[in-house]
């Protein structure tokens, strides 16, 4: 299915120059914890290798199929392991609801992270609703790029039987989805933006950004307001007609995209 779905992609016009983009996903922010049926403590959620609804792996499948190779980083983020990634995604950071002694982002942290996109890096931030992210400390992030996670909450879907509130306006802005694309996302907060990013999704009751696309420095931010493309919702279980497998494509492929425009910006 992947050898199929990459042979798509490159005939869809992605470039062999971006094969080999290194995706590193943050698991020092993101470090939850729970017991298995064996009564083992193990990690779970937002887990490149995680297969179950709460993990990123068919997501990360796709950056394969794509030629990127995939890394993690378990601790708080430096010059140096951050040395060689391309693509940096931070999701879902941990409150103390989630992690009793969660990882709080600090203005160091910040700065390090800034300093990275500055210089050609290509950022991923996902939040999520306020009851289920710490947005105090991601907004210390966020900042650095004139971005505010709000504490509200936008898509809001009571249960299943409910998808068409999940669908958002595709931004007129975006160049990443095209108009008639027809996507879910649920409980996300909104994202306060400068006039100069691009409001690549907005919510379906006010019209407000829920996620955005700007440019700093040489490198790039995507900013969402939801961990959004886990497997749960890319996996085939929503109805007919909605495409969010084909969302995790189009930004995968924008993404590896930016790194190659970044790339010749620094030359």
């Amino acid at each position: 299915m992947y050898k199929f779905l990459l042979s798509l992609l490159v005939f869809a016009g992605l470039s062999a120059a971006a094969l080999g983009q290194k995706v590193t996903l943050d698991y020092y922010f993101n470090h939850e914890v729970h017991t298995n049926a064996e009564g083992k403590t193990m990690r779970y959620h937002y887990l490149w290798d995680e297969k179950g609804n709460t993990g990123f792996s068919i997501w990360g499948d796709t950056f394969k199929s794509l030629g990127a190779t995939l890394d993690t980083v378990g601790e708080a983020p430096t010059a140096t392991n951050l040395q060689g990634t391309a693509i940096y995604i931070i999701v879902d950071p941990d409150s103390k609801k989630e992690n009793p002694n969660p990882h709080y982002i600090t203005p160091k942290d910040a700065d390090v992270i800034a300093k990275w996109v500055k210089s050609g890096g290509v950022l991923v931030m996902m939040a999520n609703d306020s009851a289920n992210v710490d947005l105090q400390h991601f907004n210390i992030l966020a900042a650095k790029f004139g971005l505010h996670f709000n504490n509200d909450l936008q898509n809001h879907v009571i249960d299943d039987s409910h998808f068409e509130d999940g669908v958002p306006v595709i931004g007129t802005g975006s160049s990443i989805f095209k108009p008639a694309d027809k996507f879910f996302i649920k409980d996300a907060c909104s994202i306060s933006a400068p006039k100069s990013a691009s409001a690549v999704l907005r919510s379906n009751k006010g019209g407000l950004a829920i996620a955005v696309s700007l440019k700093y420095g040489k490198g790039t931010v995507f900013a969402v307001g939801d961990p959004w493309l886990y497997n749960e919702y890319v996996n085939g279980r929503l109805p007919a007609g909605f495409e969010n497998n084909n969302a995790a494509i189009e930004l995968s492929k924008w993404l590896i995209a930016k790194t190659k425009t970044a790339r010749r910006n620094r030359h």
